[in-house]
């Protein structure tokens, strides 16, 4: 009987596992995507009366747009994911983020509609930060809930390779078209496809989501307390150091992350001198490395602690900002690919601990509302604005060394935040979240 129970709890994390990381993986597709055509198409299609500069920027700033509506995407879904349940708002998140995407796929541009084209194209952005704003909360804390208990950090770790694995399927995606494609085809309609493939991949992560069970410390939870009545409220009462925390550790996490891939591919090509393939191809490599990478720097940071493996990281990632670009510059595509690659593993050791650590420094019965708020609110101030101070800065200074000197001031705050970090790893669950809520701090 015994057995039979253990197996069933076996299997029943297993489905959730594979749950979050196919649904988590087909959300950053959708995200990563949108993010990839802004800096290779976007400004051509969508503003195209401005110079190639500026038309980057402000494509890039339409990617913006969806950070900002992550956070609001957090505070919605954490709410009913704290309230009502995290399965069903998972759905909901899926839902809203590929129906989003399929719609940019067959959105006319500037040259069809006029500027009706580029509004448009920031109001389906939005809603992709929206459901993206309330995915990775509910992924993290589904896993999190249904893990074993020396485990966790193996376990929220999983839906952090959908980053990874969202990002070589839209890269992927890319490339293939890219290659089989003319450059006036690709800006044609080849662009296109990838977004309307999200329609079918949408189908098969509703498939796998809706098996899944709902979160057994949330169903405790909620029959022993009762859950909040207004979520938001109670962690910014409760837990103000645990979100300050997770804020200021994610944002040197997000910056390099988002210099490493996505202003890369801007950088190749129009400082470089590449064609668009040679950065595709280093982020394609880089992310297949990273499916292996953050799993195993998750399930590290259950033995040696989630802060040490976040700190060698954001050293690690520091340090090799400065070379990052130089190796850039020359020009050679091996090289090119080995400066990407290793860049994604340092931020593999920074974001495999991560949604463990944002996870436990909130109660169970705040914890969606609270992890989404850290990690969100944070987007803002790192990735939202990575590209566009990245391609400022270079435009203003004719150097990439201010891009290497901002991802250093990025990583220095979350170092601090890490020195002042509680320890949560080798802390049982409840032990480590509970008396946070009942003394105001983090844990």
């Amino acid at each position: 009987m015994t057995q039979h129970v253990k197996a069933g709890a076996h299997s029943s994390r297993r489905r959730v596992i594979v749950a979050s990381l196919i649904g988590t993986s087909l959300e950053w597709y959708d995200f990563f995507l949108y993010s990839s055509a802004a800096a290779l198409v976007f400004g051509k299609l969508f503003f195209p009366t401005f110079d190639p500069v500026t038309g980057t920027l402000l494509a890039f700033a339409t990617h913006a747009v969806a950070f900002v509506a992550r956070p609001l995407g957090g505070i919605v879904f954490g709410h009913f994911g704290d309230r009502v349940g995290r399965r069903g708002v998972l759905v909901a998140t899926l839902v809203l983020m590929g129906t989003a995407t399929m719609l940019i796929g067959v959105l006319p541009t500037y040259a069809q509609w006029g500027v009706a084209a580029p509004v448009a194209l920031v109001v389906l952005r939005f809603l992709q930060g929206l459901g993206l704003g309330g995915e990775w909360g509910g992924a993290v804390v589904m896993t999190l809930e249904h893990g074993e208990e020396n485990k966790r950090g193996r376990a929220a770790a999983w839906p952090q390779v959908g980053v990874p694995a969202g990002n070589l399927l839209s890269a992927g995606v890319l490339w293939v078209m890219n290659f089989a494609l003319t450059d006036a085809a690709f800006l044609s309609w080849g662009w296109r496809v990838p977004f309307l493939l999200s329609g079918v991949l949408l189908l098969v992560g509703l498939w796998i989501r809706v098996a899944v069970t709902e979160s057994p410390q949330f169903e405790a939870m909620k029959s022993e307390q009762g859950t909040a009545k207004v979520p938001l409220f109670e962690v910014l009462r409760t837990h103000p150091r645990g979100l300050l925390t997770a804020m200021a550790a994610r944002i040197g996490t997000d910056v390099a992350f988002y210099v490493f891939t996505l202003y890369l591919l801007t950088y190749v090509t129009t400082t470089v001198g590449l064609p668009r393939q040679a950065g595709l191809t280093a982020v394609l490599v880089g992310s297949g490395l990273q499916l292996f990478l953050i799993p195993f720097f998750g399930a590290l940071s259950d033995r040696v602690g989630r802060r040490p493996v976040y700190a060698a990281g954001a050293v690690a990632a520091a340090a090799w900002a400065f070379a990052f670009f130089p190796l850039l510059d020359t020009g050679n595509r091996l090289v090119i690919v080995l400066a990407v690659v290793v860049a994604l593993m340092t931020h593999a050791a920074m974001y495999g601990p991560q949604a463990a650590f944002v996870a436990e420094m909130f109660s169970t019965r705040l914890r969606y509302s609270g992890a989404s708020m850290g990690y969100q609110v944070a987007g803002i101030l790192g990735g939202a604005l990575a590209p566009i101070i990245s391609v400022k800065l270079v435009q203003t200074t004719g150097s990439a060394l201010s891009v290497s000197v901002y991802v250093l001031v990025a990583l220095m705050i979350t170092g601090v935040a890490l020195w002042f970090a509680p320890e949560t790893a080798h802390v049982s669950e409840r032990a480590a979240t509970e008396p946070a809520a009942r003394e105001g701090v983090a844990a």
